[in-house]
């Protein structure tokens, strides 16, 4: 009879108890009660629909201020994703509010999704492309 060396076992609790942790997280919420995700310019433009004059629903522009200016979504309002306390005036916001967030062409969103998720955000909906695909999609852009 072959005996399993120690140095084996004690390998497998290791990586059982990685699994363990990455199941478990560090108390953030689920995706699933989360419910952080992407949506096409088509459904960002349903839920703008849907929520109009909801004052718990938020359309975050997260580009420059000089790119808010040039122009944005309807009832956007701009936090700077380049600023320096970006993340901070993102744990200002009440997470309990839903959120539709944009940059140019998603690449910021997207990577300002986690911050969201590590914030404790309960729905946020990431405008995949950004404002480049939603005006490409013929939906309306506020110029001043």
């Amino acid at each position: 009879m072959h005996k399993r060396p120690w140095s084996a076992l004690l390998g497998l609790f290791a990586l059982l108890g990685l699994f363990l942790l990455v199941g478990c997280g560090s108390g953030a919420k689920s995706d699933a009660e989360a419910q952080i995700r992407t949506v096409a310019p088509a459904q960002a433009a349903e839920l703008l629909q849907k929520y109009q004059n909801d004052p718990n629903f938020v359309v975050l522009d997260i580009r420059t201020p000089q790119e808010f200016q040039m122009g944005h979504l309807p009832a956007a309002v701009n936090i700077d994703f380049y600023a320096p306390d970006f993340e901070q005036q993102l744990a200002q916001l009440d997470r309990d509010k839903v959120y539709l967030v944009y940059c140019r062409t998603g690449n910021r969103s997207g990577q300002a999704m986690p911050i969201f998720r590590k914030l404790g955000f309960k729905q946020v909906y990431n405008l995949q492309g950004g404002i480049v695909a939603w005006a490409q999609a013929g939906l309306p852009v506020v110029r001043p």
